[in-house]
C-alpha cells in the first residue's frame, strides 16, 4: 500500500506534460495509519471486565503494526486496513492477587469478517493459573471485538474523531451572526465563485451529493438525501439544506443556511458544473446571504468545501 502522495505502482495513468489525468480516470489515496494507530491504541485501552473472579484491564498495546488508507477508485470509495496488535492487561483477583497476560490480534483486515477475527487470550510465561484467565477469555474477547468494530466504523463512516488534529484544523462556523427572530425581513446579497477540478464531471457531482463522500471530506458526520427535495445536514448541524433542483452531472440548486443565521431564512446556491475533457469547471452562484455575511460565505465554501475536496480526493 503506497503512502499518502506517493501513489500506488498498480495503478498508474497516463498523464499530459502539465499533470493532468488525459482519461479523466482518478485512483487517489489518503494515508490514515497514524490516525488508526492512534485510535485503536485508545480503544484498547477502554477494555475492562469484571466479574465474581475480579476485575481485569488493559494497560498497554505493545505491538501495533501495520497500516490504513481510504481510497477514491472512480468516484468509489474504498477502504484499506490490516493490522497484528498484540496488547497487556493486568487481573487482580477478589483476593487481590495479581496477574498479567496477553491479548493478541493477528488478522483486523477489511479481507475478514469482524467476527472471523483471531483473537487469543493467554497469561505471561511466569503467571500461575487463575480463573481471570477465563474471565478474559468469555468476557474479555466479547469486549475486544466490539471495540475494535468500532474503529472500523469509525473509519467507514469518514467521522475519524480525532483526524481532525492530523489533516486539518477543526471545521467550525465561519459565521458570527447571531439569530433574530422569525418574520424580520433582513437585508442580503450575493456572490459567485469559479474553481476547477481535475475530475470528470459525473464524479465531482457525486461528491456533493452521496452522504459517504460529505463525510469523508467535511470530516465529520452528516445526513445526506441526496435525492430531488431531499435535505441534508452537514458539519455536526453547522449547516442545513434541501435540494431543489438537480440535473445529474450537470447542476445542483439547494435551499443553503447556516444554523446561526436568522431563523430559518435560507440561501439559494446553485452550482453549475462545466464538462472540459479533462477537468470540471464549476461555478457557484450564491443569492440571498445575510449582509455583512459574505466574505465568510465565502470563505467558508471555498474552504470547506471546494479546498476540502481537493485534499482529500485529489481532485
Amino acid at each position: 500500500m503506497a503512502k499518502w502522495g506517493e501513489g500506488d505502482p498498480r495503478w498508474i495513468v497516463e498523464e499530459r506534460a502539465d499533470a493532468k489525468n488525459v482519461n479523466n480516470w482518478h485512483w487517489t489515496e489518503r494515508d490514515v495509519s497514524s490516525w488508526s494507530s492512534s485510535r485503536l491504541r485508545q480503544l484498547l485501552l477502554e477494555v475492562r471486565v469484571e466479574g465474581a473472579e475480579g476485575v481485569c484491564q488493559v494497560t498497554d498495546v505493545d505491538k501495533l503494526e501495520g497500516e490504513a488508507s481510504i481510497n477514491n477508485r472512480k468516484g468509489k470509495l474504498i477502504f484499506f486496513y490490516e493490522w497484528q496488535l498484540r496488547a497487556g492487561w493486568l487481573g487482580v483477583s477478589s483476593s487481590g492477587v495479581k496477574y498479567r497476560g496477553t491479548v493478541d490480534v493477528s488478522n483486523l483486515s477489511d479481507k475478514n469478517n469482524l467476527d472471523d477475527l483471531d483473537i487469543s487470550v493467554s497469561l505471561c510465561k511466569d503467571q500461575p493459573n487463575t480463573p481471570l484467565l477465563n474471565v478474559m477469555r468469555r468476557t474479555g474477547v466479547q469486549k475486544v471485538r466490539r471495540v475494535l468494530g468500532e474503529y472500523i466504523h469509525q473509519l467507514k463512516s469518514g467521522l475519524l474523531p480525532t483526524v481532525q488534529n492530523l489533516m486539518s484544523p477543526p471545521l467550525r462556523s465561519f459565521s458570527s451572526t447571531s439569530p433574530s427572530n422569525t418574520g424580520v425581513r433582513i437585508p442580503t446579497c450575493s456572490f459567485n465563485l469559479m474553481e476547477t477540478f481535475q475530475t470528470s464531471a459525473d464524479e465531482l457531482y457525486r461528491t456533493f451529493i452521496n452522504q459517504e463522500f460529505v463525510q469523508v471530506f467535511m470530516r465529520s458526520a452528516a445526513v445526506v438525501d441526496g435525492r430531488h427535495g431531499g435535505r441534508c445536514w452537514m458539519g455536526m448541524s453547522v449547516e442545513k439544506c434541501s435540494f431543489l433542483l438537480q440535473v445529474p452531472d450537470q447542476k445542483i440548486e439547494m435551499r443553503w443556511r447556516f444554523m446561526t443565521w436568522p431563523s430559518e431564512h435560507y440561501a439559494t446556491v446553485t452550482l453549475d458544473l462545466k464538462d472540459r475533457g479533462d477537468e470540471t469547471e464549476l461555478k457557484l452562484e450564491c443569492r440571498g446571504v445575510p449582509t455583512g455575511e459574505e466574505d465568510s460565505t465565502r470563505e467558508g465554501w471555498t474552504r470547506f468545501y471546494f479546498q476540502a475536496i481537493k485534499q482529500t480526493f485529489g481532485y
